[in-house]
């Protein structure tokens, strides 16, 4: 056996206004998210151990804030996720019984929180991050077009926001240098600017679709991996293409197929050893739910599937 996956659910959909995606742990667990993930072959050998969800009540609340939904409320429950994390996955007294985490969300600030629980639990460790995602939620409450924090978590791992938000995600939890956005073809103008000013790395979904874009990745993970220990993947569903009637949320055309998706994984995965895995975004009464689950298992194999983390 190599190894634990820790599974963590994060039920809110606090962040934004559209509801759903707080049912979406549970409902992952009822359609056998559990057995899908030890069908897959390279997830075979590994335990796999259900940690439960983070108690969010309510999940969903409206919120008319112009600055950032649910402020309070979102405050208040990332350091009980970066807890449950930490504790979750707590250093093993042996290097074969490494465990790695699985997020199941829930909206994307379930990754601020995942970031902080695996910083936590190991402070010496530097960590990159790979966000794929349609949009880029880079956005700060001083530029948010909508209030929506789930389009600010990226920021605030990166240390940008109100102080309280990124102090709530115990950000900064990655360097710029170390961090890369997957997608992105649906951006605000000003996140846009950010993100292009910044040092984070930018890999559209056209480019990913081809061999230099591929290629490119491979590249900067290799340069990547000469200065941390570890990369956490933080994959919101609707960075794949909305043609596939996938049970996501905001779906959005123009985005990666599953194929493309999970080969650029597996290529960060090659060169940095991944900690830590989440997917957020689902709505499962929005699209076909039980493809959604097999898509959910597919990626998760090829982030946690590797001997190397």
């Amino acid at each position: 056996m190599n190894g634990t996956i820790v599974i963590v659910g994060v039920p809110s959909a606090l962040g934004g206004h559209l509801p759903g995606m707080e049912l979406t742990p549970a409902g992952l667990r009822h359609l056998g998210l559990l057995d899908r993930l030890r069908s897959r072959p390279a997830l075979g050998g590994i335990l796999l151990r259900d940690a439960g969800d983070l108690s969010i009540v309510p999940g969903f609340r409206p919120d008319p804030d112009p600055r950032a939904k649910n402020r309070a409320a979102i405050c208040e429950l990332l350091p009980r996720q970066r807890d449950l994390v930490a504790t979750a996955v707590a250093p093993a007294t042996s290097p074969d019984a490494a465990t790695r985490l699985l997020v199941l969300g829930g909206d994307c600030i379930a990754h601020a929180g995942a970031m902080a629980g695996l910083r936590a639990a190991r402070p010496d460790r530097r960590l990159a991050i790979a966000w794929f995602d349609a949009h880029g939620d880079f956005n700060t409450p001083d530029r948010t077009p909508s209030g929506d924090v789930w389009g600010m978590p990226f920021a605030m791992i990166c240390g940008r926001g109100d102080d309280d938000l990124v102090s709530a995600a115990s950000g900064p939890t990655v360097h710029d240098e170390d961090a890369a956005l997957l997608g992105g073809q649906v951006l605000d103008q000003a996140e846009s600017r950010a993100l292009a000013a910044s040092a984070i790395a930018h890999f559209g979904s056209g480019m990913l679709a081809n061999e230099a874009g591929r290629a490119a990745v491979a590249a900067w993970a290799r340069a990547v991996a000469a200065r941390v220990d570890g990369l956490y993947v933080a994959f919101d569903m609707d960075c794949l293409d909305g043609a596939g009637g996938w049970a996501v949320t905001m779906p959005e055309p123009d985005g990666l197929s599953l194929e493309t998706a999970t080969g650029t994984i597996s290529a960060l995965a090659a060169a940095i050893p991944v900690v830590g895995f989440g997917a957020t975004g689902i709505t499962l009464a929005n699209g076909d739910a039980e493809k959604t689950a097999d898509a959910e298992a597919v990626l998760a194999e090829a982030s946690l599937g590797s001997r190397r983390a």
